[in-house]
């Protein structure tokens, strides 16, 4: 390690100095807009009967094709709403990019969490245009991820198909960009990286390389489980679910960053890639113009407090935005009074919800990121009475379990959203399912922070 020469001490204080952003800035609430939790949408008429109905496979007893027979669960906790769907549910927001007409494309994840229980939920992105003062959305389009061409380099659930509609047991995507009229996407299984037309047909999947060397999860096609007594494959370096959970790209479209959720394996030390103990993150660089991977990336240090990361969008050539969270939710008005898991409280209130400004340049390249500041989601300041759900303590929190999704509107304003995670996240309300809810938030003091 370059730095260890340094005083053990002064060595402590600077990793910590890049884990914990410093300064915190103030949020304020400029518009709150929902999508109610049971929206659904049709398949197109040349899709598979299958993905008519999605949720089949969420009981993990038995397949269930009774439609609204098995219940929802948040932690333990009865959500309300009851699987499986007629239709594919408009959920699970994974990633955002605002449009120059203001308007919005959102993506939607792989659908019920795993490879396993997702082989009918359909994988699309929906075009949205935001009405912040009615606290509505209109959905202007939705597109479809097929495969005709057959460019995924894998079995896909539906093979044998004309179009090849793929779905939540082919991919998970959680983050993309639009680069010249193309969506590029990014996955959490493999990782992989997807190009697409705007119309959703696939034109390339690129597998994922760091430092050399390919990045394989135990979901990646090439892997195949071991026997029972024998080790993982040596080729998985990264952890299930733990792929590319943010997708950012420069502000000139000749480069996509993609940052994993979860460190790298470190077969040295036999352990997940660390700075004085804190979890590092790859965020890994993407020559668009090569289609390969350029071998430079940044190191992003989770805080103290922080499990994972949600979403990573530019502000400029060298400052982006990224959700940092806590796996937590709900809020403490709500809490167990014993702080164990109970149907109607919550166990593990949420604590670290945040936006964080970094700075990644040149100058930092191969390094961890500078975290400039901060905003914290759990005190939003409402002085215009924007909120459109119950406020705690005078402030709107976010108190999600899962916040997958930031972009800069203008140079006053950010968009945030959550993943709802139909039927399995009740974070507002212990017992209710969450809607798909949008804040605009002014935080000028954080994007103008240097």
């Amino acid at each position: 390690m370059v730095l260890r020469r340094i005083m053990v001490s002064g060595f402590f204080a600077l990793v910590h100095s890049f884990a914990s952003a410093q300064t915190e800035y103030p949020a304020s609430l400029s518009g709150h807009a929902l999508i109610p939790a049971q929206t659904y949408i049709s398949m197109p008429a040349d899709a598979p009967a299958d993905l008519s109905i999605s949720g089949k496979f969420t009981d993990a007893s038995t397949r269930n094709e009774r439609i609204g027979s098995f219940e929802g669960r948040s932690a333990g906790r009865p959500t309300g709403v009851f699987l499986p769907f007629k239709g594919q549910p408009v959920q699970g927001h994974s990633g955002i990019k605002k449009m120059p007409d203001g308007s919005f494309w959102v993506l939607t994840d792989n659908g019920f969490g795993t490879k396993a229980n997702s082989p009918d939920a359909a994988l699309f992105l929906s075009h949205y245009r935001i009405d912040w003062a009615k606290g509505s959305t209109t959905r202007l389009n939705t597109v479809f991820l097929h495969d005709p061409d057959k460019k995924v380099p894998f079995r896909i659930v539906h093979e044998g198909t004309e179009k090849r509609y793929l779905t939540g047991s082919d991919f998970d995507l959680e983050g993309f960009q639009i680069i010249d009229g193309k969506f590029w996407i990014g996955d959490e299984f493999g990782p992989y990286l997807i190009r697409a037309t705007m119309e959703g047909r696939v034109e390339a999947v690129f597998e994922t390389l760091a430092d050399g060397k390919p990045v394989m999860s135990p979901d990646h096609f090439r892997v195949v489980a071991p026997n029972p007594g024998q080790t993982v494959p040596a080729s998985v370096n990264l952890g299930r679910s733990r792929g590319y959970e943010g997708l950012a790209a420069s502000k000139d479209g000749r480069f996509l960053y993609g940052m994993l959720e979860g460190p790298l394996w470190d077969p040295q030390t036999k352990d997940w890639e660390k700075q004085a103990g804190q979890q590092v993150l790859r965020v890994l660089e993407f020559s668009v113009a090569d289609q390969k991977w350029t071998g430079r990336h940044w190191k992003y240090v989770l805080s103290p407090g922080a499990t994972a990361i949600g979403d990573f969008n530019m502000i400029d050539s060298t400052t982006a935005l990224v959700i940092e969270r806590d796996n937590g939710e709900g809020t403490q008005d709500r809490a167990c009074s014993d702080n164990k898991a109970a149907p109607n409280c919550f166990h593990d209130v949420a604590k670290f919800k945040r936006i964080v400004k970094i700075e990644m340049s040149d100058a930092n390249v191969n390094q961890a990121v500078r975290k400039i500041g901060f905003v914290d989601l759990m005190k939003i300041q409402d002085p215009q009475g924007k909120a459109r759900k119950p406020l705690n303590g005078g402030v709107l929190t976010f108190p999600f379990f899962t916040i997958e999704n930031v972009d800069i509107v203008d140079e006053r304003h950010i968009i945030v959203g959550n993943d709802n995670n139909l039927p399995f996240s009740s974070s507002r309300e212990p017992n209710r399912a969450d809607d798909n809810e949008f804040i605009l938030l002014e935080v000028e003091a954080l994007l103008r922070a240097r």
